[in-house]
């Protein structure tokens, strides 16, 4: 397997070298909006941990990651007045994952709205701002 790259974009996120959307931080896990989302609200949670995916994170790590997607996913639904949430884990490009730093997807869906397609739409920053308000106002209940 690839070694881990500390120059990919979520490493620079969390060394605050590029920008994000918080939503969630703790000592063990950050969570931000994706800024190409497929529905609103869609989330990434990443671990702290330097893991390329699941098959390098060592459990405890992806513990921290689940139990952070848990809480994301339950404010989302909230948030966005969701019908249901989709969490998603990518793992190597042949499992579909684009950058290599382990992070879950946490969507909230509603009945009858498809996904839009991966990387289709680079959302407003306005936007962003909006729906990460709408999560962190959940979040503290």
């Amino acid at each position: 397997m690839t070694a881990y790259d500390p120059q990919n974009p979520f490493a620079k996120i969390l060394r605050g070298e590029f920008p994000c959307h918080k939503v969630y931080e703790d000592e063990h896990v950050l969570a931000f909006l994706d800024i190409m989302p497929r529905v609103p609200g869609h989330t990434l949670v990443i671990p702290k941990a330097p893991a390329r995916n699941i098959l390098d994170i060592t459990p405890e790590d992806f513990a921290h990651v689940a139990r952070a997607a848990h809480k994301i996913a339950g404010a989302a639904k909230q948030a966005f007045n969701a019908d249901g949430i989709t969490v998603q884990q990518f793992s190597e490009a042949a499992g579909g994952q684009v950058v290599f730093h382990l992070h879950m997807h946490v969507m909230p869906r509603h009945d009858g709205v498809a996904l839009l397609p991966p990387a289709s739409k680079k959302e407003e920053t306005a936007v962003l701002e909006e729906n990460a308000a709408k999560l962190k106002a959940a979040l503290q209940g």
